[in-house]
């Protein structure tokens, strides 16, 4: 790491699982269980991201309990409002106090074939509303073979950040999309080489100041047993979880890695 000190961020995906009573159990378990094990809350950021149906529970819940997590959305429309059936806007988002909305994840790209220029509307939405964009980049499998690992990430995140001022605060996500749900993730070394190459994007897109403060995710297969080696490297600033942000336990010994890194 350089001079900044970036707080790591741990962020849970839950994607179209769990209800809003499922929501309640799952966010009360895992409060309880990173409070016994004397987690403290400042040393690494936990955030959330439940379907919309559940946003408001959660939001309603780490209110009145005082529980420390961020909350964030999952999607957002390009759009404020309008006759835009089925999108949700992220002024709507910001009134549920969301600090995080992910943005262009392999998912909503394949099945909802959001483009770069799709990504770059909706992190321009989120930033009008005061939101941090989760910006999600990745290559596939045939990408992997055909360009090499950072070719496909680098052309993506430059297409997000294209009109965002200097100095924006942003995540990066950097998720290859060959392992997302695979159980087969990138290795450490793979994973800060591209990390490393997203932050040099950042710094010419953004600023050098912002690439420093500017936290990068790894996703894709995540777990208790491999998140400390990944952490350990100088470009990974986190994790955005999916299957396993779902299993309390497992969401905790995650958060709690840096035990198994001497931190």
């Amino acid at each position: 790491m350089g001079a900044v000190t970036r707080t790591p961020l741990i962020a849970g995906n839950w994607k179209m699982n769990l209800d809003h009573l499922q929501a309640v159990a799952l966010v009360q378990k895992l409060h309880w269980t990173l409070k016994d094990a004397k987690h403290d809350a400042d040393s690494v950021e936990v955030a959330v991201f439940p379907p919309f149906t559940d946003v408001r529970t959660v939001q309603t819940l780490l209110d009145a309990d005082k529980i420390p997590f961020a909350l964030g959305a999952q999607d957002l429309s390009a759009h404020d409002s309008g006759a835009y059936t089925g999108e949700v806007s992220g002024a709507f988002l910001a009134k549920l106090d969301c600090r995080y909305v992910i943005i262009g994840h392999s998912e909503r790209r394949e099945y909802h074939a959001e483009t770069d220029e799709v990504v770059a509307a909706k992190v321009q939405a989120a930033l009008r509303h005061s939101l941090v964009p989760v910006i999600c980049v990745g290559e596939t499998a045939e990408d992997l073979q055909t360009h090499g690992a950072s070719a496909v990430p680098v052309a993506q995140l430059t297409a997000a950040l294209a009109g965002v001022a200097a100095g924006t605060e942003v995540v990066v996500a950097y998720e290859p999309v060959w392992a997302i749900g695979s159980g087969q993730a990138a290795t450490p070394e793979q994973a800060q080489d591209v990390c490393a190459t997203l932050r040099e994007v950042v710094a010419e897109s953004i600023g050098a100041d912002a690439a420093e403060r500017t936290r990068i995710l790894y996703g894709g297969s995540v777990k208790s047993g491999n998140i400390a080696g990944f952490m350990r490297q100088p470009d990974v600033d986190g994790a955005l979880v999916g299957g396993a942000s779902l299993v309390v336990d497992e969401f905790a010994a995650i958060i709690r890695y840096q035990k198994h890194v001497g931190v």
